[in-house]
C-alpha cells in the first residue's frame, strides 16, 4: 500500500488547532498536520503582516517545508487562506477543499461584525469586548457563535488581545473591493482538484450564501458537497459529514 497523502488542516477565527480533533477523529488519522494562522492560538512573530497576503505567505511557506504535495483543507478564514494558496502555488497541493469560497463571489458583502472590525474606533471596541473579556465572557462569546463542549472551551481559553488585533489587522486588509479582486483569479485554482463544502445550516453566512459559494466553485472548477443538516462551526458540531465527503473527495483523485 502506498504511503498517504500529507494532509494538513488551516482553521479560522476565533479558534485554534483543536478544532480539528473531532474531524480527524472521524478521519481516523492521526498524521495530519493542523497549522494555527500566527494570532489565532499561537502568538503571531514580532514583525508578521496579519493580512489577507501575510497569511497567504505563511502558508506557503509553511507548505514548502514539505516534500511532496499535501491535501489542503480551511475551515472559515483558514478555508480563505487555502483558496489563496491554490491560485497561487498549486505546485504545493495535491488538492483543496474550502468552506470559505463565498468569500471570493464579486457580489459577497463582508457580514455587520466584520464592518464593525473594518472601522476605525468602532472596531477596537468590538475586539475588547469580543477577546478582551474574562473567561466566563469569552466561553459566552464562543456559545454565542454556537460552539459548545471540550472543544469550545479551549477555544474561548485562546482568546486574547493578540488573536483581536489580528482580527482587526486581517479585516480591514480584506474590505471590498480586496476579495472581488482577489475572485478574479479563482480559475488559477482549476490546477488542482477542489472541494467546496456548503454548509445547509451556515445560519450568520459569515463566509457568503451558499448562491455565493456555488458561483464561486463553478469559476473555480470545484466539485460541491452539499453538507445537509451542517453549520458552520462543523469542525466541532457535525464533523462526520465532512469526513464522508472528503474521504469520497480524495478517493477520486489519482497518484
Amino acid at each position: 500500500m502506498s504511503a498517504r497523502v500529507p494532509l494538513v488542516l488551516v482553521h479560522g477565527n476565533p479558534e485554534n488547532a483543536t478544532v480539528w480533533g473531532p474531524l480527524l477523529a472521524e478521519l481516523r488519522r492521526d498524521d495530519a498536520f493542523a497549522l494555527s494562522p500566527p494570532g489565532f492560538g499561537v502568538p503571531a512573530p514580532d514583525g508578521f503582516a496579519a493580512t489577507v497576503d501575510g497569511y497567504r505567505e505563511w502558508l506557503v511557506a509553511r507548505l514548502e517545508q514539505f516534500r511532496e504535495p499535501v491535501d489542503l483543507v480551511g475551515h472559515d478564514w483558514g478555508g480563505a487562506h487555502v483558496v489563496q494558496v491554490a491560485m497561487e502555488r498549486p505546485d504545493l497541493i495535491r488538492s483543496w477543499a474550502s468552506d470559505a469560497l463565498g468569500l471570493y463571489a464579486p457580489d459577497y458583502v463582508w457580514h455587520q461584525r466584520a464592518q464593525v472590525w473594518q472601522q476605525e474606533g468602532p472596531g477596537e471596541e468590538s475586539v475588547k469586548e469580543i477577546f478582551g473579556g474574562s473567561l466566563e465572557q469569552r466561553l459566552a462569546v464562543v456559545a454565542g457563535l454556537g460552539m459548545t463542549g471540550p472543544t469550545a472551551e479551549r477555544v474561548a481559553a485562546s482568546m486574547d488581545d493578540g488573536m483581536g488585533q489580528a482580527v482587526l489587522t486581517l479585516l480591514r486588509s480584506a474590505a471590498q473591493p480586496v476579495m472581488a479582486e482577489a475572485g478574479r483569479r479563482l480559475a488559477n485554482t482549476r490546477q488542482r482538484p477542489g472541494l467546496a463544502l456548503i454548509a445547509s445550516n451556515d445560519i450568520g453566512q459569515a463566509s457568503g450564501t451558499p448562491a455565493q459559494h456555488r458561483a464561486a466553485a463553478e469559476a473555480s472548477g470545484a466539485e460541491i458537497a452539499e453538507l445537509a443538516d451542517v453549520g458552520h462551526w462543523w469542525p466541532v458540531e457535525s464533523p462526520r459529514p465532512v469526513a464522508r465527503a472528503l474521504t469520497a473527495f480524495w478517493s477520486r483523485l489519482g497518484g
